[in-house]
C-alpha cells in the first residue's frame, strides 16, 4: 500500500482536542505522524487546504438489508454510500432475512463485508430469536463471533420480562442494549405522528407518549439490571427529558437522534410524500427544537443515520400501505452542518463527536482518534461547499430520501478507510 500525505488540513479531533492546520502521514494503513510541513518519498499526496481532517465517522444505525433483502440494498451498495457521506464504519443493524441472531449470521456478514464493503462494518446481533420478542437469542456465541452490540431494532421487546434478562445477558457479556421504544399497542396503525397535522391530513397517529413509555420502562430496567442501554433514535421531548434525567443520576444511558428529525417536523408530510415516512415519525416543531437543544446541552451522545433503504416499488405505494423508512447516508453531514453549525446551535468540534468519539462510547470501541500508530480512518469534508443532494446519483440501491434536491452549505470531501482513499467527490455517480 502506498504512503499517503494529507496536506494542510485542518486537523480536529474531539479524542485529545486537536484543532490545527497540519499534516497527516500514513503508511501502511496507519497513521505515522501528524505536524506540520511533513515530506515522504514516494507518498500519495491529498491537498486538504481549506478543509476539516477529521477521524473517521462511525453510524451506530446502519440498514445495510443483507442477507435476504438484497433487492434494497447490499453490503456492498450500504458501504459505498457510507463512503460517499464520509463515514468509516457502519454498524449493521440485524433485521435481516434471516435475522442476525447467531453467530452464523454474524459471520456470514463479517465475511461478505471482507469481501465487498467499502468501508468498516460491525454487525449488531439481535436480542430474541428472530426478533420475535419471545426466547433470547444466542447472545454469548454473536458477541464471540464479532457482534459489537444486541438490538431488535424495528420489532421492541415488548415483553418486559424478555428485555429484563436480555439487560442482565448484556451485562455480563459487557454489551450495550440498543432498543427502539415504541409500545407497539400505542402505535399500532399509525402512519404518521399524532397531532394537529395528522387530523388535518386524515392519517392515523402514532402519539410520542408510545415512545415514552418504552423509555421510561427501559430506564427503570436499567436501573434494576445495571446493564447499558442506548435508545435508538430519539424523537420525542418527553423521552429526551427522561433520558437526562437519568445520565444525572448516573445510570449508564445513551441515545443517538438522526439527521431528519432535526431537520424536518410532521408538516413536511403535507404533501403526502412517503418518502418522510418513517419510525419514529417526524415529530412536532417543539419536539424537533428539543433534540437540538438535547444536542446542544451534552444530552445527546450520537448523530446516527437510521438509513433504511426501500425500492420504489414497494415505498412508491399509498401512504397507508408503504414501510416506514429513508436513506440518510450520504446527506447526514450536510444536514447537521446546515442544521447546528451553521445557525450557531453547536460548535464544529462538536458537531465531530457525535460522529466520532461519541459514537465510539457508546458501544466501547477503541476507535476515532487521531494519533501516531492509530488506524489512518479519516473523515475529510468541508464546511463551506454548495451542493446540492440528487438521489438518483446516489450509491444506494435505493432512492427513498426526504432530502431529494435539498441544497446543503458542508458536506464530505474524501473518505480514507484504512490508509485509502476509497471515495472521493470527484467520484460522484453521474
Amino acid at each position: 500500500m502506498p504512503k499517503l500525505l494529507i496536506r494542510n488540513g485542518r486537523v480536529m479531533d474531539p479524542a485529545t482536542g486537536l484543532d490545527q492546520v497540519a499534516d497527516i502521514l500514513i503508511k501502511n494503513g496507519l497513521i505515522v505522524r501528524i505536524g506540520p510541513n511533513l515530506h515522504a518519498t514516494g507518498a500519495i499526496a491529498f491537498d486538504a487546504t481549506g478543509l476539516v481532517v477529521a477521524p473517521g465517522f462511525i453510524d451506530l444505525h446502519t440498514h445495510l438489508r443483507e442477507p435476504g433483502y438484497e433487492h434494497a440494498e447490499t453490503i456492498e451498495t450500504g458501504t459505498k454510500a457510507a463512503a460517499a457521506g464520509g463515514f468509516t464504519t457502519v454498524c449493521a443493524m440485524p433485521n435481516t432475512n434471516p435475522v442476525n441472531d447467531d453467530a452464523a449470521v454474524t459471520r456470514y456478514i463479517l465475511e461478505q463485508a471482507e469481501r465487498f464493503a467499502t468501508t468498516n462494518v460491525l454487525p449488531i446481533g439481535a436480542i430474541t430469536e428472530n426478533s420475535e420478542g419471545e426466547s433470547l437469542a444466542a447472545i454469548g456465541s454473536m458477541k464471540a463471533a464479532g457482534a459489537v452490540a444486541i438490538s431488535d431494532d424495528g420489532r421492541p421487546v415488548m415483553n418486559s420480562r424478555v428485555m429484563r434478562r436480555a439487560m442482565e445477558f448484556a451485562r455480563a457479556f459487557d454489551l450495550v442494549v440498543i432498543d427502539h421504544c415504541e409500545d407497539l399497542n400505542l402505535s399500532a396503525g399509525g402512519d404518521m405522528h399524532e397531532g394537529e397535522h395528522s387530523v388535518r391530513l386524515g392519517l392515523r397517529g402514532i402519539p410520542s407518549v408510545a415512545e415514552d413509555i418504552m423509555v421510561a420502562r427501559d430506564l427503570l430496567l436499567v436501573e434494576l439490571t445495571g446493564a447499558r442501554l442506548h435508545v435508538a433514535h430519539v424523537s420525542s421531548a418527553r423521552s429526551l427529558a427522561m433520558i437526562a434525567e437519568a445520565k444525572r443520576r448516573g445510570l449508564p444511558v445513551t441515545c443517538e437522534v438522526t439527521p431528519h428529525h432535526i431537520a424536518l417536523t410532521d408538516a413536511h408530510l403535507a404533501g403526502y410524500d412517503s418518502n418522510f415516512k418513517m419510525k419514529p415519525p417526524l415529530r412536532s416543531a417543539a419536539d424537533r427544537d428539543a433534540l437540538i437543544e438535547g444536542i446542544a446541552s451534552g444530552v445527546v451522545d450520537a448523530i446516527a443515520t437510521d438509513h433504511a433503504p426501500h425500492p420504489g416499488s414497494e415505498k412508491m405505494q399509498e401512504f397507508e400501505k408503504c414501510p416506514f423508512g429513508v436513506t440518510g447516508l450520504e446527506t447526514a453531514l450536510g444536514v447537521a452542518l446546515q442544521t447546528l453549525v451553521h445557525p450557531g446551535k453547536i460548535s464544529l468540534m462538536r458537531l465531530i463527536e457525535l460522529f466520532t468519539t461519541g459514537p465510539a462510547r457508546v458501544l466501547g470501541l477503541n476507535r476515532a482518534r487521531l494519533e501516531p500508530g492509530g488506524v489512518a480512518d479519516l473523515t475529510i469534508f468541508d464546511p463551506e461547499m454548495v451542493w446540492t443532494f440528487d438521489v438518483n446519483r446516489s450509491f444506494s440501491k435505493s432512492k427513498n430520501s426526504p432530502f431529494h434536491g435539498w441544497t446543503f452549505r458542508g458536506g464530505p470531501v474524501a473518505t480514507v478507510v484504512k490508509g485509502r482513499i476509497v471515495w472521493q467527490r470527484s467520484q460522484e455517480r453521474s
